[in-house]
């Protein structure tokens, strides 16, 4: 071989050479990118995942809120009408001892018994089971001792012993389950005695 096939040669390798590197430096710039691309794309869906996962959360929290509120505001109401529809009978029970016009206590009590009722029916559909069972114990007594009333009330007169003893059963039947029952709400909405 003479030294022009070496020359030759060599010049070959030299372009080959030059030719491989560029072809090889793209190859890997390009590996590089793709690389690069992947990784954005991967962080976005980590930072989509993320951002899914913090509003679920905030929406989570919410609905709790709103849950508590609702709660919160039903059991006011619901301890208000039981204490009004406590004091109420009393109420009832003095003007029928004191052998007043009982219509008008009368009227007074059966606006309270209906709004106790239809706080108890709001209260049956978002109340937890402790607060549920509370409730329809103090209903349970409520309900009697109303039922009890209305039976002496009939005739007044004749019931008088039976009226004159009603008040004190009602603090020793009835007062004990409103009071569970508020403690239970009060529990319930994490309010501490």
């Amino acid at each position: 071989m003479g030294a022009g096939w070496v020359g030759l040669l060599i010049a070959v390798v030299g372009v080959a050479g030059t030719l491989g590197a560029a072809l090889l430096t793209q190859n890997r710039a390009d590996r590089t990118k793709r690389m690069e691309l992947r990784a954005a794309a991967e962080q976005r869906r980590e930072e989509r995942d993320h951002a899914l996962e913090l509003l679920r959360v905030e929406r989570a929290d919410e609905r709790q809120r709103e849950s508590l509120e609702r709660r919160r505001a039903c059991y006011i109401s619901l301890n208000t009408a039981a204490r009004q529809y406590l004091t109420a009978m009393t109420s009832h029970l003095h003007a029928l001892r004191r052998g007043e016009d009982s219509d008008a206590s009368l009227e007074n009590l059966e606006a309270a018994r209906l709004s106790f009722r239809d706080c108890y029916a709001e209260a049956q559909m978002i109340a937890p089971d402790a607060v549920s069972r509370a409730s329809g114990a103090a209903k349970s007594r409520l309900n009697a001792a109303y039922g009890t009333l209305r039976e002496y009330g009939a005739a007044p007169a004749d019931h008088a012993e039976e009226l004159a003893g009603l008040e004190g059963e009602f603090h020793r039947e009835v007062w004990p389950y409103v009071g569970e029952m508020k403690r239970a709400m009060r529990a319930d909405l994490g309010v501490d005695d």
